[in-house]
């Protein structure tokens, strides 16, 4: 038997014992193939005769192999394979092939299309969407699309803020001394009174403020939650459709595009020009190229920074770097607004002049005691010297030591950090049922300042519903109905430019079935009208190309471009699309109606600018088609780098998409310039069509001078730094501009003191929204990028939204003030009471129990009645708050000084004269002063909803919240007057003396009324201060 012969029948046994089909093998099975294929070649070529070996016997006797025959019986069939719920690969192997970025196993398990197989996914239709067996499957396998949080804080952990409190602390401790020496002295059924009434007036401050804080809490979580759904475009039975980010699985097709965030951990099945920013990941801010063939890796929480294509995800959840990453990152809900930054200084000078005055009055009465200038109820001296018990000095220090710690508790406003807190969060959520998200709290109040607008065309000023509805071919403008009558030749071409120079879909489940088409509007609108207009099958036009390399549509280039290789004859061919004028400047030829193609000299090319600038004129979108056919010369061979062709290109046709002005949008803009603020349009459009939207929005005004008011980006671009200050604020419409001239725009804008808001949407307006002091961005056009950017997310795309946005921002502003007055008022009027009262009588009039109840009146009550309060037109009447303006305005201090002087007056009267006037004892005198004191608070709270205008009841009706706190508040001061009395240290008072406290208060409607009346100088009080200590320097 010879050699030939001998392996021969070796390897017939071979293919015998391996006619196994690999296509029925799954991964693991294949490898076993492969294994078993190398070990039987082996034993083949070892089991060789020895007549064909060499025939030298002394090499022989050296080199000779043993003919030992081993027989070897493998089951192929029989091979058990690990699978989890029926897929043919682990999540552990997964997540390390992508996580080391490991293309050597990727191309052992046989490509992406192979680990797709492992994963019953079709790589071009994706996963069964409509399985709900299949889906479970695959969340059992490969776990879910979400991450551990870390345990949010519970209600127990604000309780425990709230006891750190100082202040509460000393009260406790006075508290629980009073009860002790209480009890000791009284017994338990009267010695717990004093100082379990102050326990309990305690505890009920400590409540309050840990409720509203925890509600908070829950409201930042519930925003969060809504801010981290994304909307993904994932590719189920054949099909494109949103899913939430939450919902993708193992095994999901979702197509990326520029300025999305990569949603899990994949692989690339098709994509071009794809770049990546690893930065969330790395650290690198270089972007990463993603190609299937060398670098197919992509990671959870990236973002795409150039190109699209199609994904197949491997991981999801926490089995990706960014679930890790993610799961250990709590939900910062401490962020420190500008306001609140502001009112913790005013908070803390204000408890600094509290703190001096009850410091003062401890002094005193502490003097007082010591001296035996105090009396007990039976006109007794409290204080004999040696005679007195040591219980009785020690009782008597702490109720001094006690009434002078309330009236610190009076004097620092702890509600103001809580009224900013309850009116941000208030109008975070009702401004997310105005189409708002606020993703960073200052940004709320900060919009309340907002003095100029940036904003986009597209989308956000019109309906991003765009329809073609011109079409010139050449020179000659086509309609619908004969469109048979252009060249098969030239109609061919721009259903094929249309086709494959696109980022959009066209899906139609059945012939009898609708056509579904899915992309931008722009690409939405023009693969309509070629699917529609000429009925083609795109189908058939995508497989009779393929595609070779594509030049991705970004905002700096404006276009976009493809080079095909046709498969029926060969011939390579470059299509761009983009803005007219772009692809205009790259022709030097055009196609007829007839299909002839003619030169285009420079008069031609000023003929199709004409055309162009008409339609655009007619607030019409234009987008041109080119075409060239690559000679084989100039055809790309190996591995050189592919670069499309921008010259010589023959026109192929124009489109003018419409895309109307969003209802309302005019008077959004007008309400917007009513209040002082200014705005502008900064597009992408060509000059005319910008023009056009901009005078239908009302930004241009009729007979306004053009000269300066509209330019193009390139021209401000280009103008010296100097010349961009002096000019930018007569800028109203800016055209062709790029994302690095809305940035210049916003840093100049800055530069000269003004306030800005920018809307953007794409991955290049990330800067500009970053850079302005409230970056909005579009919630349904927008990048995750731009997003991210961004302070607050307009979910409806809707400049009116803006304008509501802008309303809330000075309502948030106007609420703060309100509670400032309302506060400042009964501050003043508690300290300068006890003060005069402990200086003159050595006691205070207003118990700790008492001062801890209009305390927490004053402070929580009040607060959530006056920070809710709904925004109003009259809002937008006022001129935007500058961003240095004083807190406390000229109008809040002549608001609230004669109500303080009123108080303080009629209070000092009942101390000192309410016996002789009414004829009471001193608790009836005492109750007298509460109870006055606290409706002079209830009735100065409808003074404090309106800062300026004297109808003070105006809209009540509409804020409920609002008339329950008031009802709350007046039945729970009758609760602790007339049945509380011991509680509260108070007596029942008659009718006749409840008519003289209501009478009273209800005098401060009145002086409300009046003080309105007087004007107030617009530079700030202080500021005279300052000038004066400027004039006379030390």
């Amino acid at each position: 038997m010879s050699k030939a012969t001998s392996l021969h029948a070796k390897f017939g046994s071979i293919e015998l014992l391996l006619d196994v089909p690999s296509s029925c093998l799954g991964i693991s099975k294949r490898k076993w193939h492969s294994a078993f294929l190398t070990m039987y070649c082996s034993r083949a070529f070892l089991s060789l005769p020895p007549s064909s070996q060499p025939k030298d016997t002394k090499a022989t006797k050296a080199t000779f192999l043993s003919r030992t025959v081993s027989y070897s019986i493998v089951s192929v069939e029989s091979v058990s394979v690990p699978a989890i719920n029926g897929f043919e690969v682990d999540q552990k192997g997964l997540t390390e092939l992508v996580k080391e970025k490991n293309l050597n196993q990727l191309l052992e398990l046989g490509g992406v299309e192979e680990v797709a197989s492992a994963l019953k996914t079709d790589a071009v239709h994706g996963i069964n969407g409509d399985d709900a067996d299949d889906i479970a499957a695959r969340h059992e396998a490969f776990g879910s699309n979400t991450y551990k949080k870390p345990p949010t804080q519970g209600f127990l952990h604000f309780v425990w803020e709230a006891f750190k409190d100082i202040t509460i602390l000393i009260l406790l401790g006075c508290a629980a001394l009073s009860l002790g020496f209480g009890i000791k002295e009284h017994g338990l059924k009267e010695g717990w009174i004093d100082g379990g009434s102050i326990c309990l007036a305690v505890i009920l401050v400590i409540s309050v403020s840990a409720i509203s804080n925890y509600r908070q809490s829950r409201q930042f979580d519930k925003l969060s939650k809504v801010s981290n759904n994304l909307q993904i475009e994932a590719v189920r039975n054949g099909r494109r459709q949103l899913i939430s980010i939450f919902e993708i699985v193992v095994g999901d097709v979702i197509c990326l595009k520029i300025g999305d965030q990569v949603p899990a951990d994949g692989l690339l099945l098709e994509g071009h020009s794809l770049s990546v920013d690893e930065s969330s990941m790395t650290g690198e801010s270089d972007h990463v190229e993603i190609s299937v063939t060398e670098n197919p890796f992509l990671f959870s929480g990236t973002k795409i920074a150039d190109g699209y294509g199609r994904m197949l995800v491997t991981s999801v959840g926490m089995n990706t770097n960014w679930g890790e990453m993610m799961s250990q990152i709590s939900q910062d809900t401490g962020e420190k607004t500008p306001l609140q930054a502001r009112l913790d200084k005013l908070t803390s000078s204000i408890g600094k002049v509290g703190l001096a005055v009850a410091f003062f009055v401890l002094v005193v009465m502490l003097v007082r005691y010591f001296t035996g200038n105090t009396e007990d109820e039976n006109g007794n001296k409290e204080y004999n010297g040696s005679k007195t018990k040591s219980d009785d000095i020690i009782n008597a220090v702490i109720g001094i030591v006690a009434a002078a710690v309330t009236i610190v508790v009076v004097a620092i406003p702890e509600g103001l950090p809580l009224a900013v807190t309850l009116t941000l969060a208030y109008s975070m959520k009702r401004m997310m049922v105005d189409n708002a998200m606020v993703r960073k709290l200052s940004a709320c109040e900060t919009m309340g300042s907002a003095t100029t607008i940036c904003t986009d065309k597209t989308g956000t000023l019109t309906m991003n519903q765009m329809k073609v509805t011109k079409f010139w071919l050449g020179k000659e403008s086509v309609e619908e109905e004969a469109y048979s009558s252009i060249s098969p030749y030239v109609l061919n071409l721009i259903q094929e430019g249309v086709s494959l120079n696109t980022t959009g879909s066209v899906y139609r489940p059945s012939l009898d079935s609708q056509i579904e088409i899915s992309g931008s509007p722009t690409e939405k609108a023009i693969l309509s009208w070629v699917v529609h207009g000429s009925k083609i099958n795109m189908e058939e036009v995508v497989k009779s190309c393929s595609i070779l390399h594509v030049e991705a549509f970004n905002s700096k280039k404006k276009q976009s471009g493809v080079l095909v290789k046709r498969k029926a004859d060969n011939s390579i061919h470059v299509h761009r699309k983009g803005a007219a004028e772009m692809i205009l400047a790259m022709c030097t030829s055009y196609y007829d109606a007839s299909g002839i193609v003619k030169d285009m000299d420079y008069n031609e090319k000023m003929n199709f600018e004409q055309i162009i600038q008409g339609m655009a004129a007619s607030s019409l979108r234009c987008i041109a088609f080119a075409h060239k056919e690559v000679p084989a010369e100039e055809q790309v061979e190996g591995d050189q780098k592919v670069v499309l062709k921008e010259d010589g290109l023959t026109l192929l046709g124009l489109v003018g998409l419409k895309d109307p002005c969003r209802p309302g949008v005019r008077k959004a803009v007008e309400d917007c310039q009513y209040a002082g603020v200014n705005v502008k349009m900064i597009t992408g459009d060509n000059v005319f069509t910008a023009k056009a939207i901009a005078t239908e929005c009302g930004i241009l005004r009729p007979g306004q001078d053009m000269l300066g008011a509209v330019i193009e980006g390139v021209e401000f671009r280009n103008y010296t730094p100097e010349e961009r200050m002096e000019k930018v604020e007569k800028i109203s419409v800016m055209a062709r501009s790029s994302p690095f001239d809305k940035l210049l725009m916003v840093q100049c804008l800055k530069q000269k003191g003004h306030v800005v808001a920018v809307t953007g949407d794409g991955t290049n307006d990330a800067p500009a929204l970053k850079e302005a002091d409230i970056g909005l961005s579009m919630g349904i056009q927008g990048t995750e990028v731009a997003k991210e950017s961004s302070d607050i997310v307009i979910m409806d795309d809707n400049f009116a939204s803006v304008a509501t946005v802008l309303m809330w921002g000075r309502c948030v502003y106007n609420n703060i003030q309100k509670f400032i007055q309302f506060q400042l008022t009964v501050n003043v009027a508690a300290l300068v009471i006890n003060f005069v009262a402990a200086v003159s009588a050595g006691q205070v009039p207003l118990t700790a129990v008492q001062l801890l109840w209009v305390n927490l009146i004053m402070d929580t009550l009040g607060a959530l009645a006056l920070a809710t309060e709904k925004p109003t037109r009259e809002l937008m009447e006022e001129p935007p708050v500058g961003r240095t303006a004083p807190l406390i305005t000229n109008i809040m201090w002549r608001n609230l000084l004669p109500q303080a002087l009123y108080q303080i007056t009629v209070l000092l009267i009942l101390q000192f004269r309410g016996k002789a006037i009414f004829g009471v004892s001193d608790k009836v005198k005492d109750t007298l002063i509460f109870n006055t004191f606290v409706l002079c608070q209830v009735f100065n709270e409808f003074n404090a909803r309106k800062l300026e205008k004297k109808n003070v009841f105006k809209g009540i009706h509409t804020n409920k919240l609002f008339m329950g706190i008031i009802a709350v508040t007046i039945v729970l001061q009758v609760v602790m007057v007339e049945v509380l009395k011991k509680f509260a240290d108070t007596e029942r008072l008659n009718w006749g003396q409840w008519g003289v406290c209501i009478g009273i208060a209800v005098i401060s409607w009145p002086i409300g009324w009046l003080v309105k009346s007087i004007p107030v100088p617009e530079k700030p009080i202080f500021s005279y201060l300052k000038m004066k200590k400027n004039k006379h320097p030390r």
